[in-house]
């Protein structure tokens, strides 16, 4: 399974390159991140006519228009939607079963979202992977960490740039954005950018216009998967500037 994950970045003049360029990458399963109600159509019929069934999340009422961002699992074979409990905005998680994969696709939300919007989504998907069964994967813009270190330990964004915990935030919000990309472990989950590249290589998939960033952009699958290849596809981001995230893309097969 080729897999393909990435963050539009909600452009809509842009969509139809963007579409483009993943349809020709030959990924098997796309999982897409930031579309706009606008956007969301282009892609649809686009993936579609390349030969892809394609899921789209609900979209919020009108009364919720401050939240247009959903995400979309396309796959060369059909996709079994599967429920994801207690996620506080649906439009940002969606899951689906391709041959016999469970894919969970999240864009969480950002840290200054209200509510503790963000801190609820990762604490229901990891609840939703912790006792889930088979193969299965997160992927998508995970919004954390703040920096990860040579030792495999990081820091999120409830800390400060010194590593101190910010007390409105608290223990809670640290272990929240820690538990997909590191608490899963005890489940056998790895990081697949992570197991191919080791916790030493510096990586950034989102930058800032004038430079640094952050590696937001995540696969994180279950002991049931293999993975041969991961990593990042730059040159969307660089060269053709269609997005100020990098896509994921990663070659994975069931494990033996």
């Amino acid at each position: 399974m080729i897999l393909l994950s990435w963050n539009v970045a909600g452009r809509v003049t842009r969509a139809p390159e963007q579409a483009s360029l993943v349809v020709e990458s030959g990924a098997d399963v796309v999982c897409l991140q930031e579309l706009t109600p606008g956007s969301a159509a282009v892609w649809t019929a686009a993936l579609a006519v390349a030969g892809y069934f394609v899921e789209v999340a609900p979209t919020p009422t009108a009364r919720e228009s401050s939240r247009p961002l959903g995400v979309l699992i396309a796959a060369r074979s059909p996709v079994a939607l599967v429920p994801v409990a207690d996620v506080p905005w649906e439009e940002r998680v969606l899951a689906g079963r391709v041959d016999g994969v469970e894919v969970v696709n999240m864009h969480s939300p950002i840290s200054t979202k209200p509510g503790l919007a963000k801190v609820l989504t990762h604490e229901a998907v990891y609840r939703h992977l912790a006792t889930g069964i088979g193969p299965r994967l997160v992927c998508g813009d995970l919004n954390t960490p703040r920096r990860e270190h040579p030792d495999g330990t990081v820091w999120t964004f409830a800390r400060s740039r010194a590593g101190v915990l910010r007390p409105e935030r608290g223990k809670r919000w640290d272990a929240a954005e820690t538990a997909l990309i590191r608490g899963l472990d005890t489940y056998g989950f790895r990081d697949a950018f992570r197991e191919r590249h080791g916790h030493s290589v510096r990586e950034r998939s989102w930058t800032w216009p004038r430079g640094g960033g952050y590696r937001l952009d995540h696969l994180i699958v279950s002991s049931e998967i293999g993975v041969k290849e991961c990593g990042y596809l730059h040159e969307w981001r660089t060269e053709h500037r269609l997005s100020d995230h990098s896509p994921l893309r990663a070659e994975l097969e069931m494990a033996r």
